[in-house]
């Protein structure tokens, strides 16, 4: 038996209303869209520098369909990329009296939440405004990131900017289920397929999938960005808790042809990994260093000062100038494990290999 329902709505053919039509598709949100209720739409935004949130235009059509509510707020926390406020600056656009920014790293108006695990003590701080009765709306890009989209978006709502201290796994799965578990769970979910992001690239694929179950829409999401679903921990630990539908089986996708829409994400996909493949590869102090300590550079009676050794990394890679830090570094690394000898001089250091 069918138990969830999620649409499937291309951009192509509607790009006025598409999250109206998806919300029609799926039977509506009398029950979120009332003069009762607040709303709160928790954005996707880790940097400003690549497309990887969600379009102004749907994030515009999901404010409007939340017409009646009183008040929407667009919801962000700080992360090492930049505060929230200035984030959230991508749709300053759709600002007014009604539906305002609202940053979550500096709300006064607090709870408090203990995050059990196996490992450490996490205790957080929320805001209260992601709590009901306010709708709580999710909306990230669909994307080929193992650990999820519209789920892991979740992940946004601890108020501190250093974010890392929470992704070891024993931490993250359980972070993100009980946030969902303390928010009573997430009213709408929206993947904006405007673009697929793959690495960080990403090309237009033009649709979206919208639904009341969370993990229903993150199942469909993986499937198009082409995920192996028995190797997507995020979705495994909702589904465990009860928390939705990962049975693609029992999946409502109404709409679009799942199948169509399936074909032109792998279409892009190849894209996005061609065009990844013959990307230059990032230079590497590491990989540099390895290959001029193999030709013979460093070897005994050769002693080797930090200029004979930037000079030569620089012939070989002009993109090694500049770098003089990391470089030393690294350096320093191979002394400790043994593979180069060093020895401070009078006006520098020489390094040099038995």
């Amino acid at each position: 038996m069918l138990t969830s329902v999620v649409a499937l709505v291309d951009l192509r053919k509607n790009r006025d209303s598409p999250v109206r039509e998806a919300i029609d598709l799926i039977g509506g949100i009398d029950d979120l869209n009332n003069e009762q209720r607040e709303a709160v739409i928790k954005v996707g935004v880790f940097g400003v520098n690549t497309p990887h949130y969600s379009t102004v235009g749907i994030v515009q059509d999901i404010v409007n369909a939340f017409n009646k509510s009183p008040k929407v707020y667009l919801a962000e926390s700080d992360n090492y990329q930049g505060a929230a406020l200035d984030r959230l600056q991508i749709w300053k656009e759709l600002f007014t009296d009604r539906v305002q920014p609202y940053d979550l790293s500096r709300d006064p108006d607090t709870f408090k939440l203990r995050v059990e695990n196996p490992i450490r003590d996490v205790v957080l701080q929320l805001s209260k405004i992601i709590l009901k009765p306010r709708a709580f709306i999710c909306t990230h890009v669909l994307r080929s990131y193992h650990k999820g989209s519209i789920l892991k978006n979740l992940f946004g709502l601890p108020p501190s900017p250093k974010k890392a201290q929470y992704h070891k796994n024993e931490v993250f799965y359980n972070l993100l289920t009980q946030l969902y578990k303390t928010i009573g769970g997430i009213d709408l979910s929206i993947l904006d397929g405007s673009r697929f992001c793959h690495h960080m690239d990403s090309l237009p694929t033009d649709l979206i999938a919208v639904g009341r179950d969370p993990v229903a829409v993150e199942t469909v999401g993986a499937i198009l960005a082409s995920l192996k679903l028995s190797k997507h921990e995020t979705i495994k630990a909702f589904t465990e808790k009860g928390y939705g539908v990962s049975d693609i089986d029992k999946i409502d996708i109404v709409g679009e042809s799942f199948d169509e829409m399936k074909e032109r994400c792998e279409k892009t996909l190849l894209q996005l990994k061609k065009r990844f493949s013959e990307r230059p590869k990032p230079w590497s102090p590491t990989g540099a260093l390895s290959k001029l300590i193999s030709s013979g550079f460093f070897v005994s009676p050769n002693r080797r000062t930090i200029g004979d050794i930037e000079s030569a990394l620089i012939e070989e890679d002009p993109r090694a100038e500049g770098r003089s830090q990391i470089i030393y570094t690294n350096l320093q690394r191979r002394v400790k494990k043994g593979i180069l000898m060093s020895e401070k001089t009078d006006d520098s250091v020489v390094f040099w290999k038995i």
